[in-house]
Order: structure tokens, then C-alpha cells, then sequence
């Protein structure tokens, strides 16, 4: 059984739901799930309480204080993939400025519908 991103994104929202009121106690996490389906490319934020939201950008952790401000004021509908990544390397100046913890090496991997891009 294939499922679209919608479908698997909703899947997992209701697992959570249903483990904060079981006995097994909650999953303490927040997630980010993204695809490419039929529909195209869709990311959705899933947090530890059971919401889920369809959103254009997301970041989590720490860091995401940072990330999510940046990504605020300069995301835009359909952007390339250099200036996509002009952003990320733009919010990873900002946490090699900001963040109390110094990381010296960052991946980024790029997905499209066929894969790793």
C-alpha cells in the first residue's frame, strides 16, 4: 500500500494522538515530514501533541529560532534550487554567529521526485 504524503503525514498524527491517551504514555517529538507525491513536493509539521500543519518551510530544535526567522523573510513561492540554497546557506552563517554551539560541517541533500538530486 502506497501512500501519498497527505495520507502518511495524517497516519502519523493520529498514531500520536493515540499515544498520548494510551496507557504507553506519550511520544515526546516533534517532526518534520516531506514528500513528493501526485500532488508534488509538500512538507508538514507534526508536533508531540498531536497537531499537524501543512507548511511551506520548517525548521526544529534550538537552531530553529534562528532558521524559521530567516527562512520568514526570504522563502518564496517556487524558488530554484541554487536560491533554496542560498537560504540555507544563509541560515547556516547565521547559526555559525549565533548558536552557542560551534559545528564547523553541515550536509545539505536536495530531493526531488526521483530522489537525491
Amino acid at each position: 500500500l502506497e501512500l501519498s504524503t497527505h495520507a502518511a503525514a495524517n497516519f502519523i498524527r493520529n498514531e500520536l494522538a493515540r499515544a498520548i491517551r494510551s496507557r504507553g504514555g506519550p511520544h515526546q517529538a516533534n517532526s518534520l515530514l516531506g514528500g513528493v507525491d501526485e500532488d508534488g513536493a509538500s512538507l508538514y509539521h507534526l508536533d508531540y501533541l498531536g497537531s499537524l500543519e501543512k507548511v511551506d518551510f520548517g525548521a526544529q530544535g534550538y537552531c530553529s529560532y534562528f532558521s524559521l526567522a530567516l527562512m520568514d523573510r526570504h522563502w518564496k513561492k517556487n524558488m530554484t534550487l541554487e536560491e533554496g540554497k542560498e537560504l540555507i546557506n544563509l541560515c547556516i552563517e547565521q547559526l555559525k554567529t549565533r548558536f552557542i554551539i560551534n559545528n564547523p560541517r553541515y550536509r545539505l541533500i536536495a530531493v526531488g521526485k526521483d530522489g537525491k538530486i
